[in-house]
């Protein structure tokens, strides 16, 4: 998929399209997840710093992900690969791998061209967004056919010709080529995939290894062997949060872990698994990462288990100096539940037993779309009043009297909306009190309108 989280995005809000928009975390550590082809031109790009970001494009409009809606598009664009074949390896939400043959959809190049084409028109069809499509014999030069077909297109690179296009690219062009490899062969004169070739397995492997050098030599003759496999077993499930300042109270530490375990638990029935151990990961303040892990008698899906787990594990972790992130997660995966005693007991007396650790967590679980560098409202500041709500940008609400519309922004007890939807014009933006009990947030609305449902316009 093409910019996929930025697409989705400007398919949605009609005043956005054409236009720079950066999806990823506001906070002051968030970071860039996808940038429009408008804003890459500024020279924004993925994983980067999102002050950074606004420096080269004060302009864009920049919006929290919706994570909710890119599941769903994600779904319908996986459907239609799995009707070509019954082998689909999904890398992420926005690509997968596809093995034609063993689908039968195609046999020689005009074949696979045709498949490939219809596909693309396809997802169009379902999402109202673009993909670009990769045909090659191995999942390595898919891969790199597919990147060269972005935007919007389809690159098939035909057998024979592999190793006089490889030949001049650059070395990180080679799945498992990173800046350290990638310094490490220039520092030994090779910087192109064709001197990869020209310098020999032996010399590869004396420089990176047998396992690394070896597998790198192979590619860079075009071997690649590696099948597409349909189901990859999920290994664990978790959750973190990265926070704008750092957090040096421990009863607020304590309530982070336990909503964490709370996120957590919720991903993992979702999954329809349950896990045996628990992983706590904190990052400190001079940015020092360390894990701690208790493994259970048998599997659990129950938050009582898993939040008093999480919290026992954070006693062995000083929080001194400050934590910039947290993290809680369950491995050992397995799709039963095995009845705990400790579970039982703790259904019982749960109200008592969160005194301490669960009374900041905040009730409701995990808000969809929550963005990684930006940490979800904490309930440890919950004393007297009412919390102000907060309005994520980009995200849906809906008025009583203006209807569906998106948050463009908020702040200072205010909050300012533009009411669109993604089949209607521009739509105009009004500002309203946070608090204003006339509108609620919304579910996003389907990009593509669908047979028999009568369009929302804002």
């Amino acid at each position: 998929m093409d910019a996929f989280y930025a697409s989705a995005e400007q398919a949605a809000k009609p005043s956005l399209r054409g236009k720079a928009v950066v999806v990823g975390g506001l906070g002051p550590r968030g970071v860039v997840a996808t940038a429009s082809y408008e804003a890459r031109r500024f020279g924004v790009h993925s994983a980067m710093p999102m002050g950074q970001a606004r420096r080269l494009a004060p302009n864009a409009a920049y919006l929290v992900p919706r994570f909710g809606l890119y599941r769903e598009i994600s779904e319908q664009v996986m459907g239609l690969l799995r009707e070509l074949s019954p082998l689909v390896e999904p890398l992420s939400l926005d690509e997968a791998f596809v093995d034609l043959e063993a689908g039968g959809v195609a046999d020689d190049e005009a074949s696979a061209r045709a498949v490939g084409e219809r596909l693309r028109a396809d997802i169009k069809a379902v999402t109202g967004l673009t993909g670009s499509v990769g045909l090659a014999a191995s999942k390595m030069l898919a891969k790199i056919a597919s990147e060269e077909a972005k935007p919007d297109g389809l690159r098939l690179i035909a057998p024979g010709t592999e190793r006089a296009l490889l030949g001049p690219m650059p070395v990180r062009t080679l799945p498992g080529v990173g800046p350290a490899t990638g310094d490490h062969l220039r520092r030994a004169g090779i910087t192109t995939v064709e001197e990869i070739a020209e310098a020999g397995e032996d010399e590869l492997v004396r420089l990176l290894g047998k396992a690394h050098g070896g597998s790198l030599y192979a590619m860079a003759l075009a071997h690649d062997e590696r099948p597409v496999v349909a189901e990859r077993d999920t290994k664990s499930v978790s959750v973190e949060d990265t926070y704008d300042v750092d957090i040096h109270d421990r009863v607020r530490v304590r309530g982070e872990v336990a909503r964490l375990a709370d996120r957590c638990v919720q991903r993992l029935r979702a999954a329809g698994h349950s896990g045996r151990t628990i992983v706590l990961k904190v990052r400190r303040f001079d940015f020092s990462t360390l894990t701690r892990s208790e493994t259970l008698r048998g599997p659990t899906d129950d938050p009582g288990v898993v939040r008093e787990a999480a919290a026992r594990l954070l006693e062995s972790v000083d929080t001194t100096g400050g934590v910039r992130l947290l993290g809680v997660g369950v491995t050992g995966l397995a799709d039963y539940t095995q009845e705990d005693l400790f579970a039982q007991a703790q259904a019982t007396a749960d109200a008592g037993v969160s005194d301490e650790i669960g009374a900041e967590a905040v009730s409701g679980g995990e808000a969809e779309g929550a963005s990684p560098g930006e940490p979800e409202e904490a309930g440890a500041e919950e004393t007297a009043g009412p919390v102000e709500r907060r309005w994520a940008a980009g995200h849906d609400v809906r008025h009583a009297e203006y209807g569906h519309g998106w948050v463009q922004g908020s702040g200072l007890g205010r909050v300012t909306v533009r009411f669109e939807t993604p089949g209607s014009p521009p739509g105009r933006v009004r500002t309203f009190r946070t608090d204003d009990p006339l509108l609620e947030p919304a579910e996003p609305l389907p990009l593509v309108e669908r047979p028999g449902r009568a369009g929302e316009r804002g």
